[in-house]
């Protein structure tokens, strides 16, 4: 009996040799990940198996001089998940996360994905995961541009131009090459800059780069839009960006992995089509936090069941991309069609491109191998 265990270390250079920000393989795995969602083969944490995870935050006032104060994106969180298919796996990503690391010259929030045998829930691999979660939560949207957005697309507006969004960018440009022009809504300099200089140097197909000063204008024209804002937990839909109907153009795809609001007249009149990742994770949020759902979440989807549970819209109105991916649902219905999409971000994600990039780094002999034991101490 061989009782030696061994795990793959991938740090992040490993990460990026092992093809993490292959935007277009990413995309097809999310695309794989959200058929096997419909069809549910796969758990996450809660008893309900849908939970986005497990979040430790804190007091705005501890009683104890280590504890750590509340603030901006100050949390920790573990988010767990199986998925079946032809993944079948096990993980976990874990992460800390605190808006004034930025002052230090770090991410806000600092990711590891550990990968575990779904028999003996032995661990596999343990990854750098920053990069393959941002290129994971780009690759849900870009799921969406693949099966929804319009196909001679040309105009792409985005709303928060940080990390998110410049893979998004980067996502959406590689599964439409015919985007030429993008518009950028930003809350300070620096941010706006980095993705322009990323634009400029990745994507030459932008032939127009234009800063805008409001969401308006990013909104207006644009065959494809993507939020990516974030606003704290809590502080209501009144902090939310909002979109008037009257700006959006016919046609336009929304991508919604962040804070945007629209009106409740607007979502419920069938005017526009109500696209989800996976419903079941909204229900789970609606289990977990109090009515309305939408003032702690600021995910659209959110929305969507606060308002049926106003009886304001019926749930057969809200479709998941992976029962149209099936071919269960329609997509697209005509070149005029607006369609809201609301990506909430799953664990179930991180692992799905995970283990991708874990088959990819056994298969390139890419990682360090650690010992974990020969034999185990105590069992």
């Amino acid at each position: 009996m061989n009782t030696s265990l061994d795990i793959l270390y991938l740090n992040e250079p490993d990460m990026l040799k092992a093809k993490v920000n292959d935007v277009v393989r990413c995309t097809d795995c999310m695309e794989e990940l959200l058929k096997i969602l419909d069809k549910g083969d796969y758990r996450m944490g809660g008893d309900n198996g849908n939970s986005h995870g497990c979040m430790v935050t804190f007091p705005d006032e501890p009683e104890f001089p280590n504890m750590p104060k509340n603030g901006p994106d100050r949390r920790f969180m573990a988010m767990p998940a199986y998925v079946g298919g032809k993944f079948d796996i096990a993980g976990m990503k874990w992460y800390g996360s605190n808006v004034e690391n930025r002052e230090k010259g770090i991410p806000r929030s600092i990711l590891m994905v550990m990968l575990n045998d779904k028999e003996t829930g032995a661990p596999i691999s343990l990854m750098s995961a920053n990069l393959l979660s941002a290129y994971r939560t780009a690759g849900i949207p870009g799921v969406g541009v693949k099966n929804l957005a319009v196909k001679n697309a040309k105009v792409l507006g985005i709303i928060g131009p940080g990390v998110i969004n410049i893979t998004a960018v980067e996502t959406f440009a590689a599964l439409r090459p015919t985007l030429d022009t993008i518009k950028i809504k930003g809350r300070g300099k620096a941010s706006i800059d980095r993705c322009i200089n990323f634009i400029k140097e990745k994507l030459p197909q932008f032939k127009t780069i234009e800063v805008v000063d409001t969401v308006e204008d990013a909104v207006r024209d644009a065959d494809i839009i993507s939020f990516a804002t974030s606003t704290p937990m809590g502080d209501g839909r009144s902090a939310y960006p909002f979109v008037d109907e009257k700006w959006i153009k016919p046609g336009a795809l929304f991508c919604l992995p962040g804070a945007a609001d629209f009106s409740d007249e607007f979502i419920t009149s069938g005017r526009a089509k109500l696209v989800v990742d996976n419903i079941k994770l909204y229900e789970a949020w609606a289990e977990e936090y109090p009515y309305p759902t939408y003032d702690m979440i600021y995910i659209l989807g959110s929305l969507f069941m606060d308002l049926v549970h106003d009886g304001k819209l019926d749930k057969s109105q809200i479709h998941d991309l992976g029962a149209i991916l099936n071919g269960k649902l329609p997509g697209r219905e005509s070149d005029d069609q607006i369609i809201l999409y609301s990506v909430g971000g799953m664990p179930v994600e991180d692992v799905a491109w995970g283990k991708e990039v874990y088959d990819y780094a056994v298969a390139n002999g890419i990682g360090t191998k650690l010992n974990l034991w020969e034999e185990p101490y105590l069992f």
